[in-house]
């Protein structure tokens, strides 16, 4: 809703408002403000549109994913890197299902900005694998394929990688 900048100046004033709520001896009103100036701190660093597309993702509503995710204008101002990686990479999912080359373009984007966790990394990944196998890029299939395995530690994409060495051996 707001640009990064303008949620650290927001938690900045409330972090003075809290100050002077201590000044006048009001420590329980000081406190609450600054767990409110914790609740923009928060969304600094984490994208409430993007929470949003993952909860709309969750439950398997990609048009209300996508809804939240167009809500962001400009993505490369508006959010830290991390972020970004973590819009493009909803932004793939969603294409994917219409347009392997586009979808393709936002998984690599996703990957070099970056994402914090290993088994999102693995999924965009097994994702890039899928995408090159449409497209009887058999080598480098492979090599991504083998890298999700490597950063699926927890075993949670095992059958979809079976799935694709199977779908790999027909072509």
């Amino acid at each position: 809703m707001y640009n990064k900048n303008i949620k650290l100046i927001i938690a900045g004033l409330i972090v003075v408002w809290s100050v002077f709520e201590f000044s006048k001896v009001h420590i329980l009103n000081g406190i609450l403000i600054l767990l409110l100036a914790g609740i923009f701190v928060l969304l600094y660093f984490k994208n409430e549109f993007i929470l949003m597309s993952f909860l709309r993702m969750r439950k398997q509503d990609f048009l209300g994913a996508n809804k939240w995710l167009d809500k962001i204008k400009n993505p490369e101002s508006a959010l830290v890197k991390k972020q970004q990686g973590y819009y493009n990479f909803l932004k793939g999912i969603m294409v994917s299902q219409k347009n392997l080359t586009q979808a393709e373009k936002y998984f690599k984007k996703a990957i070099k900005l970056g994402l914090s966790m290993t088994h999102d990394l693995a999924m965009a990944k097994l994702q890039l694998a899928g995408i090159a196998m449409t497209k009887r890029r058999k080598r480098e299939a492979t090599i991504l394929m083998n890298e999700a395995k490597k950063l699926d530690k927890h075993g949670m994409l095992k059958e979809q990688i079976a799935q694709l060495k199977q779908n790999m051996k027909r072509i």
